[in-house]
């Protein structure tokens, strides 16, 4: 009975010992598998950002209410400023699709935490770049109201209120009133990005520090 007894221990304790590779495998295979699905939504959100305000100006009224567009000198700059934005958002496009793809594919435990690192670095880079660009839009359009004159007047309304303000102070007035509504426009657009991507980059933290746990 007793030789039985110690078979029986030694042959669990062999199976014991090869449970941590077994565990190790799942637990990476399971991390590397939920590294790619967030990575994949943050392409996903990536861009249908870019798109859905293309799809605002298929409207009649929304693109009637730009009327500041009918400046050439106006049209022109933010042309080259849209030209600007959306070259290099395609460019963070094609750097998470790069990611995706490399995160795709499971070589090692090493090269997936490398590349969770690499990720959450572009799209923070990404935020940083899309809020910034947000406020430049905003100040473009102010310095433009407060300098040119066409500009200024194109502004609905503009008549109603010359007959009781100087000029220079609706130029004043709607320069601030850009300038802060742009600030809160971003600071909100900033807290939607945040929570958007905070969540995914959360996650994606919490895998790296997973697999840093088990000193891989």
């Amino acid at each position: 009975m007793m030789d039985e007894l110690e078979l029986l221990k030694k042959d669990w304790q062999k199976k014991g010992a090869e449970l941590p590779k077994l565990s190790f495998d799942e637990i990476q295979n399971m991390l590397w598998k939920k590294s790619s699905s967030i990575v994949r939504w943050i392409l996903i959100i990536s861009v249908l950002e870019i798109s859905l305000p293309q799809l605002l100006f298929l409207f009649p009224s929304i693109r009637n209410s730009m009327g500041l567009l009918d400046n050439s000198t106006f049209n022109l700059g933010l042309l080259i400023l849209s030209i600007f934005y959306y070259a290099v958002v395609v460019y963070f496009i094609y750097l998470f699709y790069k990611r995706y793809r490399e995160i795709s594919v499971l070589e090692n435990a090493k090269t997936l935490m490398d590349k969770i690192i690499l990720t959450r670095k572009t799209a923070f880079y990404y935020i940083i770049f899309s809020l910034s660009m947000f406020f430049v839009f905003f100040l473009y359009y102010a310095l433009e109201m407060y300098f040119v004159d066409d500009v200024l007047m194109s502004i609905d309304g503009f008549e109603e209120v010359l007959k009781k303000r100087t000029l220079e102070e609706i130029r004043t007035m709607v320069f601030w009133g850009v300038i802060l509504g742009g600030f809160f426009f971003t600071l909100v657009m900033g807290g939607i990005y945040f929570l958007l991507y905070g969540i995914l980059l959360r996650k994606l933290k919490k895998n790296y520090m997973e697999l840093k746990r088990l000193e891989i």
